[in-house]
This record gives C-alpha cells, sequence and structure tokens, in this order.
C-alpha cells in the first residue's frame, strides 16, 4: 500500500514539475557539458562527481544517456565532459542546474587534510531535430580527426575517428569521440555546435534587449548558483531559491528533484533570486 502511495506521489510531483515546463524547447532532449574551474585537481575531481550526480539522477528518470566526449585529467577526475540526455522534458528540467557549483571539503588529495573550495560549471543546451535550419558555412569550420581514447587512457578505436570541429567566427569547440566511425562523430558534433550556436544567438538578442554588458562570469567564487558543504558540517544549498538539505550522499547521488522543482517554481512566479557572492551556507 505505502509503495503505491509513493508512486502515486512522484507520479503527481511529476505531473506538477512538466506544468511548468512551457519553454520553446523545454520538452527537447539536453546537451550538457561540465568544466572544472579554479581548484586544479580538486576541481576536476569535483566534475567527476557532478557528473557521475547527473548520470545517477538521469538514470532515475529513465533517461537515456550518452556521452559524446569524455577528456580524463591526468590525476584524477576530468578536463571536460559532454553528455546527452534523452528523454521527455530532460532539456526544461536540466535547465535548471546551469550554472557554476561549488564544492567545500577536506581534500582527498591534501597529505595535510585541509579544507578546500573547488568549483565546476555545468553547460546546458537543447537538442535541435533536423527541422530548425541554423546554416554554417563549410568556410567557417575547421575539422580536425584524432585518435578516440576513454577514461585512464583506454583507446576505444586504433582509428583516427574522433572528431572536433572549430566555428572560426566565435571560437566555440566542440569533440565527438563515442561513436566509432568518423562520418557519425561529426554529426553528432555538428548537432552539438548548432545547438551551442543557436544558444549564443538567443543569449545576443536578449543582451541587446537588456542592455546587459554580457560578461561572462569566472568560474569561481561568488558566481555559483548551488554551494556543496561536506566539511566542517554538511550541508547543500541552492543560492537562487534557498532551497536546501543536509543529505548530502543522497543528493551527491542523483536525488536533485526538489532542487529542480524549486527552481522551476520560483522562476515561474517570479519569485527567483540571484545568487549573491555574500549568499554562503
Amino acid at each position: 500500500m505505502q509503495r503505491s502511495l509513493d508512486a502515486l506521489e512522484a507520479q503527481v510531483d511529476a505531473l506538477e514539475t512538466r506544468k511548468m515546463l512551457g519553454g520553446e524547447h523545454d520538452a527537447a532532449n539536453a546537451i550538457v557539458a561540465i568544466h572544472p574551474g579554479a581548484g586544479g585537481t580538486e576541481s576536476q575531481d569535483w566534475a567527476e562527481m557532478l557528473l557521475r550526480m547527473y548520470l545517477k539522477w538521469a538514470e532515475r528518470k529513465g533517461f537515456r544517456r550518452e556521452l559524446l566526449d569524455y577528456q580524463p585529467a591526468e590525476e584524477a577526475g576530468l578536463k571536460s565532459v559532454t553528455l546527452t540526455l534523452t528523454g521527455e522534458y530532460a532539456f526544461g528540467l536540466m535547465s535548471a542546474e546551469a550554472g557554476v557549483h561549488r564544492l567545500v571539503r577536506i581534500s582527498p588529495f591534501d597529505q595535510a587534510a585541509r579544507r578546500h573550495t573547488s568549483f565546476a560549471s555545468v553547460y546546458v543546451w537543447p537538442e535541435f531535430d533536423d527541422e530548425i535550419e541554423i546554416d554554417i558555412p563549410e568556410k567557417d569550420l575547421r575539422i580536425d580527426t584524432y585518435r578516440s581514447s576513454g577514461a585512464g587512457g583506454q583507446h576505444v578505436n586504433v582509428t583516427d575517428s574522433a572528431v572536433r570541429l572549430t566555428h572560426l567566427p566565435t571560437g566555440i569547440v566542440v569533440s565527438c569521440q563515442n561513436e566509432r566511425s568518423q562520418h557519425k562523430n561529426r554529426d553528432v558534433a555538428m548537432k552539438v555546435l548548432k545547438a551551442r550556436l543557436y544558444d549564443l544567438k538567443l543569449k545576443e538578442q536578449q543582451d541587446k534587449l537588456s542592455q546587459i554588458g554580457g560578461a561572462k562570469k569566472d568560474i569561481a567564487f561568488g558566481s555559483q548558483i548551488r554551494s556543496y558543504v561536506l566539511q566542517p558540517y554538511q550541508m547543500i544549498k541552492d543560492h537562487r531559491t534557498k532551497y536546501q538539505d543536509s543529505q548530502v550522499d543522497k543528493v551527491l547521488n542523483g536525488d536533485i528533484d526538489p532542487f529542480i522543482k524549486t527552481y522551476l517554481m520560483q522562476k515561474a512566479s517570479g519569485t527567483l533570486g540571484q545568487p549573491s557572492a555574500d549568499d554562503d551556507v
């Protein structure tokens, strides 16, 4: 009986969340990129932890997860990762996670066991279908091929099948090494590039309308949307919504729906706040 009630509550909660997802591309699949920021090895490990959190969350949601490009770091963690989450409203839900995430903990890489602060950024774009036309002239592209490799340097292919696209006018670089064929990797990389160019165009239009200078926030202190404190106490707090949870293991294992729902509710009601450098946990 309790299991049935829990399942019904989860369904009602999911329907309530979807009611707040009325954006043009909210129902689309999501393209997600994670990059470490200030903090060296610490932040590279933190980026890996965020990847694990989102993969576990996506598994809970029943989304298909696919790593497009994974660049391992030398000592621990990752230099960058790009993945797709395929499922209904994947983009609308994941867009709540876009921003800088801050971790405070006792460093496992510090022999003196000192407390360290690490940062990583999460970028989210909708995956567009072929109906959306975004023209990219060949002259605007530089195409490089290289040998695919997995985490830890394990080669997943012995040919130069991985593809790196550089959009020369904007400097945007997109890589894909997931597929076995160079042609398929190029197709996937082009899809990611189109999503990023579309997002860039929208941001430029918004900047013009609001007359904002368009300065990009650094991946460092003062620009985080959420803080994850593991030491000297345990607390995760979203600086936009003020929602917080002390069960850090649960959250890091993918239970982030309360953070997402609170963000979407406040955004829909116009009560969403802005992260503040002085707003700490």
